[in-house]
């Protein structure tokens, strides 16, 4: 299992910056490179969205562009932020800061508390769900397991969306939710939480923000202490911005539009806690002058996976659906997806753990295979079939692995093998380092062969198991490397949240799937009433459905298994049937009608002068060499549109004199001189000699920004006459 795409473990750092730009291809060079004014990703799933945010920030960081500690990344998860910190650290970027947004906010209001309010900060409730029973108490209102969750939910949503609780009853009608009580009854509940809140001096995970947002907006002269903090924005999976955590977003950044956001309306799947892909989508009204840059190539899927994630979305609808886009897969061709029905769930579920495995012992690694479903009280079934079979499984969802009792005592004896090693019995006899963590792991109980069944005791050695191979793999990538070594890593990555493969299939929700990844999936359950779930009532609800099942498919690398049972238990009547969602996707159904086809991909340049600027789209046909018209891989030999050792008509004269050009220009605007043209991209256009703006902006690296400002200039350049100079200008 693996987050967004596929890398080794232990990649070298790159030894300058554009050395960082080594490996990503068009679009994704464009979103790295492009360092200032505001910046909107749109990235289909599998097109390395974290890799080119992460590439774009690391190259600013390491050009010298953008100061580390004026960073801020931020993001919907604590594995999201800490994969994040992880690549940079690995792109040479360390001190960014990467965190959610409540990690970032709470983190502020600490700082601040004292000055702007007094005190110390009151204490944070870890689960509030006990605050609203005391509430319900307190209102005589007797409230069953379920509500009590679902009061909760509507709770936390009126806060995200900063609805009081006076004004709950209308807004909760007015945005179709489906309130588990009579919607007066909620918002007399939401009154008398947070009046407990006050009385008990809590606060609970809204109020981080809500908290943080107010002292913004009073305290000036605290807004601009964080402002000066902070110059530069990055915001990852910005279709799942709630309305606060907007305002949020919009307190920090002040007057300035330092500003990228990263997300795809097509994996909206949050809006029940409020999220909204509507930032995304305007976020060119927003900001005019945006470049938007649009990511298709996808790297994570096969042609075939592919082909019926796009069929998913063809027949969407709706707003997020009419911002689609349609992905292109950049990998060999693999099987057909498989298609199965079965009588029963049981019988689903042993199907399935049979398949899985025939797989593993094939020789796919069972950490390469997940079991992704709509709802969490499906796990139990296949928990069971996958330990009749005899498969190693890990459950998506529960505590975070660093955070694990057996991880943080392993831990702890690893530290101690590595300071006092010496005097230790159990390192007598060995030597290299897999083996010594293996010997120090045996003390805490593992043993290389996994216990039988499941539960508690299978998770446990899981976890150690994990650790084992982690040490098997740094001693592959640092041959030299020591117990201590090991040790340090292991802290970075716990405070990276950085967490290593388990070896194991994955059992997860399909919300919970979402940012990754296997080369293997099967999508179980995929029966009306469960996909789209039973509760999915109005269109938004329905097509939110389809995005999930979409999220679901872009899951897979190689293989995709979609199954469904006609009954729920054996002798059940066979009354269900598969989710509408497949109608004209799986063999045999009737063909539905087909929408457009989505937006492809390239770069979209903002203009501040109210003109519109065309797109400029980016071929997705093979660069050729022009001398000896071989495919071109290499990003500075695409430039050139040649192969480094095929022979240069470069004109040399042109050449230098763009050299002292750019030199000047560099000087006037106090950038590194790369930021105005690079040195591929002056010798392509010594090389090209163009006469017009036409033949200058089909070079790449030119673009329609760089030739709005210095288009004239190094046209008068080739044409050998002398460059007029800004402040030569009237």
């Amino acid at each position: 299992m693996t987050a967004a795409t596929h890398s080794t473990l232990f990649p070298p750092v790159p030894d300058t910056a554009d050395a960082v730009l080594e490996g990503l291809d068009l679009e994704q060079r464009e979103v790295a490179t492009a360092l200032h004014g505001p910046v909107c990703v749109l990235a289909g799933a599998g097109t390395g969205k974290t890799r080119a945010i992460t590439h774009r920030i690391a190259y600013g960081v390491r050009a010298g562009v953008l100061q580390p500690s004026s960073v801020l990344a931020v993001t919907f998860t604590n594995r999201a932020a800490g994969e994040m910190r992880g690549r940079l650290r690995q792109l040479g970027a360390q001190g960014v800061q990467a965190r959610t947004f409540h990690s970032a906010a709470l983190r502020q209001l600490q700082y601040f508390w004292p000055k702007a309010i007094g005190g110390s900060l009151p204490r944070l409730v870890d689960r509030k769900i006990q605050l609203v029973a005391d509430a319900a108490a307190a209102c005589r209102i007797r409230l069953d397991r379920g509500e009590l969750r679902d009061v909760t939910a509507e709770i936390e949503w009126s806060k995200v969306t900063q609805t009081v609780p006076a004004d709950y009853p209308l807004a909760a009608v007015k945005a179709g939710r489906d309130a588990p009580r009579d919607p007066a009854e909620i918002a007399q509940l939401y009154a008398v939480y947070e009046d407990l809140k006050r009385d008990r001096a809590v606060i609970d995970f809204e109020d981080v923000l809500l908290l943080t947002v107010a002292v913004l907006q009073d305290r000036h002269d605290i807004a601009d202490q964080v402002r000066s903090q902070y110059q530069h924005f990055v915001v990852d999976e910005y279709q799942d911005v709630s309305p606060l955590q907007q305002r949020l977003l919009e307190l920090w950044l002040g007057d300035r539009d330092s500003l990228c956001v990263v997300g795809d309306a097509s994996q909206t799947i949050y809006s029940f806690t409020g999220a909204t892909p509507d930032h995304l989508i305007d976020f060119r009204a927003r900001h005019p002058g945006a470049t938007v840059v649009k990511l298709v190539r996808d790297y994570r899927s096969t042609p075939q996976v592919v082909r019926l994630a796009n069929g998913l979305l063809a027949q969407a609808r709706g707003r997020a659906a009419d911002h689609r886009l349609e992905l292109v897969s950049q990998r060999a061709p693999g099987p057909d997806p498989v298609f199965s029905e079965y009588p029963d769930e049981p019988a689903e579920a042993e199907g399935a753990a049979g398949r899985i495995r025939e797989l593993v012992d094939a020789g796919v690694p069972a950490a390469e295979i997940a079991i992704l479903f709509r709802t969490n009280s499906q796990s139990e079934t296949y928990e069971q079939a996958l330990a009749d079979a005899g498969v190693p499984y890990q459950l998506r969802g529960a505590e975070r692995f660093f955070d694990r009792p057996e991880v943080r005592k392993a831990g702890v004896a690893l530290r101690g093998a590595a300071r006092f090693g010496g005097n230790d019995s159990l390192l007598d006899d060995v030597v290299t380092l897999p083996s010594q963590v293996r010997a120090v792991l045996s003390g805490e109980g593992w043993t290389t062969e996994p216990p039988a069944g499941s539960g508690a005791v299978r998770e446990r050695w899981e976890s150690l198991a994990a650790l084992a191979n982690l040490a098997h793999d740094f001693a592959a990538a640092r041959p030299d490397a020591t117990l201590s070594d090991f040790v340090a890593e292991l802290d970075e990555r716990a405070g990276a949240q950085h967490a290593p493969t388990v070896q194991g299939v994955t059992l997860a929700s399909l919300h919970s799937a979402k940012g990754l990844e296997w080369d293997v999936v099967f999508l179980v359950g995929i029966a009306e009433g469960m996909m789209p779930i039973t509760y999915a009532k109005t269109d938004e609800q329905i097509e939110e459905e389809r995005r999930l099942l979409y999220v679901g498919v872009t899951r897979a690398r190689e293989r995709l298994h979609v199954s469904w049972a006609l009954a729920r238990a054996p002798g059940g009547r066979p009354s269900r049937r598969p989710s509408r969602f497949l109608d004209g996707l799986r063999p045999g159904s009737a063909t539905m009608g087909r929408s457009a086809a989505g937006t492809s991909g390239g770069v979209e340049r903002g203009s501040t002068s109210g003109t519109v600027v065309a797109p400029r789209r980016t071929q997705r046909t093979p660069a050729r060499c022009r001398v000896c018209g071989r495919t071109l891989t290499d990003a500075g030999e695409m430039k050139l549109m040649r192969c480094e050792d095929c022979p240069s008509d470069m004109d040399e004269g042109i050449y230098e004199r763009l050299r002292e050009w750019r030199a000047d220009q560099a000087r006037r605007s106090g950038q590194p001189a790369f930021c105005v043209f690079t040195d591929k991209t002056l010798m392509a256009i010594a090389e090209a000699v163009p006469d017009d703006d036409g033949e200058l902006a089909r070079i790449p690296g030119v673009g329609v920004r760089k030739l709005n400002r210095y288009g004239a200039e190094v046209l008068a350049i080739c044409a050998g006459r002398e460059v007029v100079g800004d402040d030569e200008r009237d």
